[in-house]
């Protein structure tokens, strides 16, 4: 993983070498939904001493915010890094009915609460205000918890919360990339997508990567 942050690290340095112009910072700011794929079901069953056989996978939904610096390299290209703080993460959801009692449902969910440091390097192209990017991204997990619940007739009956972070890959090496439209006054809104290439589960037994859509609004100074 140092290989891909010093690979980061040059880019950007290269890039500034041949910066045409005084590069331009700006904040962005939204909502992400994440979740994993692979084996992730599996992946989260190892972190819960218990399960069923009737749950389903489903989207987490949190929010990311952070700041970027767009160096030019041309008239319609430049090179923009950032730093980023990203809620990821999953949910398993799961019905059990009782024998005898089919009218009682016990509703219990596990969601998977991942914050991400995320340092994207993206080649972008703006066209009249139109921008299109992509590029490698490097995140470091600073904190992941799981949180199990379950509740019998809309009461909540269990509620646990656990710290999960040395049961993940602490650092994520994936691609991003997404298109956005820059209005004159600088605003900007943009919609992108993680595609995480490391494997989740820090014992790599299990086949599950992070994936992310993110859409967001943002201003460059």
């Amino acid at each position: 993983m140092k290989k891909q942050f010093l690979l980061l690290s040059t880019i950007v340095l290269s890039t500034l070498a041949m910066a045409q112009t005084t590069p331009a910072f700006g904040i962005k700011a939204g909502v992400t939904s994440s979740t994993m794929k692979g084996e992730a079901v599996n992946s989260l069953n190892g972190l819960i001493d218990y399960t069923n056989d009737a749950i389903t996978s489903h989207s987490r939904t949190g929010f990311f915010a952070g700041a970027n610096v767009s160096i030019p390299v041309s008239e319609a290209i430049s090179v923009e890094p950032g730093v980023y703080y990203a809620q990821k993460g999953y949910e398993l959801r799961g019905e059990l009915n009782l024998k005898n009692a089919e009218f009682i449902g016990a509703n219990a969910k596990a969601q998977l609460q991942s914050h991400y440091i995320d340092i994207p390097v993206v080649l972008k192209a703006n066209v009249g205000g139109l921008q299109v990017f992509a590029g490698p991204q490097v995140s470091y997990l600073a904190k992941a918890d799981l949180r199990t619940t379950a509740g019998v007739l809309g009461f909540n009956v269990f509620n646990r919360t656990m710290d999960a972070t040395e049961q993940l890959n602490r650092w994520d090496a994936g691609i991003t990339g997404g298109i956005g439209y820059q209005f004159n006054n600088g605003f900007n809104i943009n919609a992108s997508y993680d595609h995480g290439l490391s494997k989740a589960d820090a014992n790599k037994n299990f086949e599950a990567y992070n994936r992310a859509f993110k859409v967001g609004v943002g201003f460059q100074f």
